[in-house]
Parts: structure tokens; C-alpha cells; sequence
């Protein structure tokens, strides 16, 4: 009987009513953070592509392209709330909403990170294009490399997500 009562309060533990707000503060972080680091990128490759009018109006549509690359990186933390928020259940064990929080986090500061590289790069790149063409295939590689930074995050975060999808997490099966 006192094994039953310690094994019961323990199952409780594992799945208690507030772990939910672990899970919904990922996808809060996903979206929240992924937009910052797409602003960011936006802005700073902006005032590049604002510089390379003024110099060059014929090649402004060449010089977008830091800001398409910018605009992307949301969709990254789209696609994990997706994952998680069709995963939080009634009863939701810690370590699932754990590795939602952690999965969110984790593309969140990847789309940060990509976004402050597109917008320094882009903004740097578009200004060099501006005096020297040349320079506009290193640009896009410089791009797509930082754009990469949101992806593996990204493909980090999947892992995360559905890690916490096993039987042994399940809290009715607990119980």
C-alpha cells in the first residue's frame, strides 16, 4: 500500500497541471524569436539596399535578396509551434513540455542568430555590390551560409520536439 501511495505521487510529479505552460512558452519563444532575428535582418540589410538605390537605382532588385533571405527565417518557428502545439495534450508530462520549451528555444535563437547575420552581411554585401558587381555570388554564398544558422536550429528543434512523443512519456499510461 505505501509502495502504491510513493509510485502514485510520483506519477503525479511527472505530469503535473502546469506543465503545459513549459510547452506554450516554446511556441511563444519559436514565433517571438524567429520574428526578432527576421526584423532584424530586414532592417540592417535595408538600409544597405537603401544605400545601393541611392548609388545604383538600376540593380535595387538585385540587392533584395538579403531581405527575401531575411523573411524566411519565420517559417522555421512556424513550422516547430506547428509540431508542438499539436502535441500538448490534457495531460502532458514535464519532460515533453521540457523539450518543447527546449525545441523552441532553440529555433528561436538560431532565427536570431541567422537574422543578425543576413542583416550585417546583407548590408555589407549590398553595399559592396553597389561599387564592385562582383562581389554579388560571394554575397549570396555569404547569405545562404547564414541562413543555414536558422536551418540547423531548425532540424536541432524537430529532434527536440519529437523526442518527448515516446510511450514512456505518455502520462495515462502512467497512471
Amino acid at each position: 500500500m505505501l509502495l502504491e501511495s510513493s509510485s502514485s505521487a510520483a506519477n503525479f510529479d511527472l505530469c503535473p497541471s502546469y506543465s503545459p505552460f513549459f510547452g506554450t512558452f516554446g511556441i511563444a519563444l519559436a514565433m517571438c524569436l524567429t520574428n526578432l532575428g527576421s526584423a532584424y535582418g530586414i532592417a540592417k540589410s535595408s538600409i544597405g539596399i537603401s544605400s545601393l538605390g541611392v548609388m545604383k537605382p538600376e540593380v535595387v532588385m538585385k540587392g533584395i535578396l538579403p531581405v527575401i533571405f531575411a523573411g524566411i527565417i519565420p517559417i522555421y518557428g512556424i513550422i516547430i509551434s506547428i509540431m508542438i502545439v499539436s502535441s500538448i495534450k490534457l495531460e502532458y508530462s514535464l519532460l515533453a513540455s521540457f523539450l518543447h520549451l527546449a525545441a523552441g528555444l532553440t529555433v528561436g535563437l538560431s532565427g536570431v542568430s541567422a537574422g543578425m547575420a543576413i542583416g550585417i552581411a546583407g548590408d555589407a554585401g549590398v553595399r559592396a555590390v553597389a561599387q564592385q558587381p562582383r562581389m554579388y555570388v560571394p554575397m549570396v554564398l555569404i547569405l545562404i551560409f547564414s541562413e543555414a544558422l536558422g536551418l540547423y536550429g531548425t532540424i536541432v528543434a524537430i529532434l527536440l520536439a519529437t523526442g518527448g512523443g515516446n510511450d514512456k512519456d505518455n502520462c495515462a499510461a502512467l497512471h
